[in-house]
């Protein structure tokens, strides 16, 4: 069932005659992207915001209905904030730092999400998808309407692909009937189901896991419950075999019932039924029920993300559980990665191998995403009386000591990716300097005199010099690097000093244009800067 809520703006791209329809013969695009959902729109919005043309192709014709993805990470905001969209969302979403986990009555633990101070945004939002989906495609109207080459078109089902050496051809049906287009670049967004996959005859391998959660966001007249996320192993109502609550924007709740393997969808969806779990566990309170539906935990993935001249991102790719809300934010992530090096090889500026390095990046993002989820999974989710009772034991024994409670699992909480060893990755020639921005890492925010500093990164490869002496622009086969200087002095916190230099007296940082490190140093090395660029274009 939906609410009226739900169905917001929901036709954002209604469907309108291209002339693309009126061809003699097939155009040619230089990318299009099968899929308009927030992962196939930012990826258009990225590529649109560099010069780049984009055609987005959508069987729909704007926003999906309920509210599906509702947790957005620090790491998936920061993007979006790039995009130019991060703040509306900040601002709709609700900002939630403490989890508590219960055991049958009893509260075992609670932790906190707080990020340390110093960054922009929070650790987390609760935001309902057809929100964050809005705010990315109002933004995409911002830039068409600023001239970026970015085209919405609904109803426009991809029926057949047919890939070729050095383009894709796409057939497509419109309510006008069907016509054939090109594309340089197709890249698929367009879901876990996603139909391009089945056209390529590829498919996921990894696991499904035998259990089903029931989601009912609900709507309470008493709103009582303080904004945490709570989650309940073996709950004392006894609507599930575990619970989660969390909070979202219009006074709406979020409730997930483990309902068990071999269950009646249909039956368990009937209003009666939902109603009667939500009573259980609410008690004499008056609710509307906003949506439900009924899912099943998967950690899948394609082997491969590049296929020649197509490629693919979000769920198409990768699908994992959704304790842990690690979906919508490794699609940001892929977006973030993708973007940028697709941006470089059409504008001849790098090789199209550099591609393959998002197949690899990604790849370990996923693998990475799958193992904490598949972890999450079988501590909810145990499968037998052995692993049943070592669960439970664990949970009794995080209730009095401190040193069980890391063993607990309720979903590992998404965190950004870190590219250990990836193929892009230049010296780490930073004696002293902290883990956490070691090469291949994304770059924490950290405060300056006059915002932040993630403010200062992005679009471009930046020399970031901390107390470091180095050229104010530098070139390297073509691609320019844009020094950003800075001094520790700079932030009075302490924060960029204990981020980035640690125990160094100074540092200077490649970023790329996804914010991620490159390369780094104690002082500016020009033969070892240009040689970090030039591997990090995919040249070396």
């Amino acid at each position: 069932m939906i609410h009226d809520r739900y169905q917001l703006a929901f036709k954002l791209y209604p469907y309108e005659r291209s002339t693309d329809q009126d061809a003699e013969t097939p155009v040619r695009h230089p990318v299009v992207v099968m899929g308009g959902g927030p992962i196939g729109v930012a990826t258009a919005l990225d590529l649109g915001l560099q010069g780049i043309p984009v055609v987005v192709l959508d069987d729909h014709e704007g926003i999906g209905m309920g509210s599906r993805a509702i947790c957005f990470a620090k790491r998936c905001l920061e993007i979006a904030d790039r995009y130019g969209c991060g703040q509306p969302m900040l601002d709709k979403g609700v900002v939630w730092n403490l989890g508590k986990v219960f055991h049958d009555d009893r509260k075992v633990f609670e932790f906190n999400l707080l990020p340390e101070e110093g960054h922009k945004f929070p650790a987390f939002i609760n935001l309902q998808q057809p929100y964050f989906e809005r705010f990315i495609v109002e933004r995409v109207r911002e830039a068409q309407a600023a001239g970026a080459p970015i085209e919405l078109r609904g109803k426009n089902r991809v029926d057949n692909v047919t890939v070729h050496d050095d383009h894709v051809t796409l057939e497509i049906t419109t309510p006008d009937g069907p016509y054939t287009i090109e594309a340089d670049w197709l890249i698929g967004c367009d879901g876990a189901s996603s139909p391009l996959r089945g056209m390529m005859g590829l498919d996921f391998e990894g696991r499904v896991f035998e259990d089903s959660f029931l989601i009912a966001d609900i709507k309470m007249a008493n709103d009582d419950f303080p904004t945490e996320r709570w989650f309940w192993f073996e709950p004392y109502f006894k609507s599930g075999a575990s619970t989660l609550l969390h909070k979202q924007p219009d006074g709406v709740w979020r409730v997930d019932f483990q309902i068990g393997w071999d269950v009646d969808r249909k039956k368990e969806l009937q209003e009666e039924n939902v109603r009667a779990r939500l009573d259980a566990m609410l008690g004499d309170v008056e609710y509307e029920i906003v949506w439900t539906s009924i899912y099943t935990f998967q950690c899948r993935r394609m082997k491969k993300f590049r296929h020649g001249r197509v490629l693919f991102a979000g769920d198409a790719a990768h699908q994992v559980s959704p304790f842990g809300a690690r979906g919508a934010n490794s699609g940001m992530q892929d977006v973030d990665n993708l973007g940028w090096k697709l941006g470089m090889v059409i504008g001849g500026k790098a090789p199209e191998s550099l591609l393959d390095s998002y197949d690899v990046e990604r790849v370990h993002g996923a693998d990475e995403n799958i193992l904490n989820s598949t972890r999450s999974t079988d501590f909810i989710t145990p499968k037998s009386r052995v692993s049943h009772m070592f669960r439970n034991a664990v949970l009794d024994l995080a209730e009095q000591y401190e040193f069980a409670r890391p063993l607990v699992n309720s979903g590992r909480l998404s965190v950004p990716c870190v590219y250990d060893g990836g193929p892009l990755n230049g010296p780490d020639a930073l004696p002293g300097g902290p883990a956490r921005t070691r090469v291949g890492s994304p770059c924490p925010d950290a405060p300056l005199k006059d915002g932040f500093l993630l403010d200062r990164l992005g679009e471009v490869f930046t020399l970031l010099t901390i107390d470091a002496e180095a050229p104010e622009t530098l070139e390297e086969a073509g691609v320019p690097i844009t020094r950003l200087a800075l001094s520790a002095g700079d932030d009075a916190s302490g924060a960029l000093a204990e981020r980035y230099l640690g125990e160094a007296g100074s540092g200077v940082y490649l970023i790329r244009p996804d914010q991620h490190v490159a390369a780094r140093w104690d002082s500016f090395d020009e033969t070892a800067t240009r040689a970090a660029l030039r591997r990090a274009i995919g040249l070396e």
